[in-house]
């Protein structure tokens, strides 16, 4: 069965993840920055390639912080479109979960943690 829920907890929902994603966005350019702090100490072929590898995954993830942003505030256009159409019922209204969402956050964040860890490794055997 489908879970349902009103247009105010979509929208908190969406304020929060939003929110989340503009920190990771902040962290990644603190990583890229210690990534070249590092990368301008030592001139090592291996470090070099290590170097670009975790700056194309910051690329990725910063890539895919947009994808998310963009499809949450699609989402919530569409919600803002609803409440135009029908602003009496929106208090009663229940709106679909937006599971899909909440399921491409948890990835994000999960893939994102993994990536913050191997860095760390690599900054502490380098730095």
């Amino acid at each position: 069965m489908e879970t349902k829920k009103t247009i105010y907890q979509l929208h908190e929902e969406h304020k929060t993840w939003l929110n989340k994603l503009l920190f990771y966005k902040d962290e990644l350019k603190i990583m890229g920055n210690r990534i070249t702090e590092v990368a301008e100490k030592n001139t090592s072929k291996e470090l070099r390639s290590l170097a670009d590898h975790f700056h194309n995954q910051l690329i990725i993830q910063k890539e895919q912080i947009d994808i998310l942003n963009h499809d949450i505030k699609s989402h919530e256009s569409y919600l803002e479109a609803a409440v135009r159409k029908n602003p009496n019922a929106v208090d009663h209204e229940k709106f679909s979960d937006h599971k899909k969402h909440r399921e491409s956050i948890a990835v994000f964040e999960k893939l994102f943690r993994e990536l913050r860890e191997e860095l760390i490794d690599f900054l502490s055997k380098w730095m």
